[in-house]
């Protein structure tokens, strides 16, 4: 089966990403758009098994094969956590509302890690444009402190939110490079002390629940095989 097709004919969720979802969409803003298809069990029965993954069809479109869907989000990678929580669905069949219903399942202290992790990439991008060219990318620069507030509000309530909407005029301030870096290097220093201290008293369990998400795996792999 072509990939394309997988994704045209068996996609069970897809979503919008990115600044639209964020609420810090502007006139220029692409749309970028995610997905997660279910590959037809019988194709795992042959010696080429199915792609994890397909870029594609549309500009800016990215799909996961269920499985590796859920992989990624038990290890909380962060553009997969946020997939999940998107408020823009463009396309939702029973399955993929039975995979919603396990967002909390997916949740746990590793987000911090993994958050940490992410955004400690790309500051370092950002430190390095600093020693180059004398100033971030502020672009990059928005996107890291909204990654900041998301991760630190995670671990203070215990629930994931993409909407940066209640900071959306100051985050497009310093996309705009309207804020000195210093005054950001402030801003990023403080939400990462305040992420340790909501760390330390997260309500997030230890690990993700992996046999909840597992049985759905399972019973949706035995269904998509008759």
């Amino acid at each position: 089966m072509h990939p394309e097709a997988l994704v045209r004919d068996h996609t069970i969720y897809a979503c919008v990403t990115g600044s639209r979802a964020f609420g810090l969409a502007t006139e220029g803003s692409d749309t970028d758009r995610r997905g997660v298809f279910l590959a037809p069990t019988p194709l795992f029965w042959r010696f080429e098994k199915p792609p994890t993954h397909v870029e594609g069809p549309l500009d800016e479109q990215f799909s996961w094969e269920l499985e590796r869907f859920c992989e990624l989000a038990l290890r909380a990678n962060p553009n997969i956590l946020e997939c999940l929580h998107s408020p823009i669905v463009e396309r939702l069949t029973p399955v993929g509302e039975e995979l919603l219903a396990l967002r909390g399942a997916f949740l746990s202290r590793h987000a911090h890690v993994s958050f940490s992790r992410y955004a400690a990439g790309q500051r370092a991008k950002l430190d390095q444009d600093v020693r180059t060219h004398g100033a971030p990318r502020w672009k990059h620069a928005m996107h890291l402190l909204r990654l900041l507030l998301s991760c630190r509000d995670l671990l203070r309530t215990g629930r994931l939110s993409v909407d940066a909407t209640p900071y959306r005029e100051q985050l497009l301030a310093v996309r705009r490079g309207e804020l000195g870096w210093a005054e950001v290097d402030a801003w990023m220093a403080r939400l990462s002390a305040e992420t340790e201290e909501a760390a330390a008293g997260t309500p997030l369990p230890a690990e993700p629940d992996r046999a909840a998400v597992e049985d759905f795996l399972v019973r949706t792999r035995r269904a998509a095989a008759l």
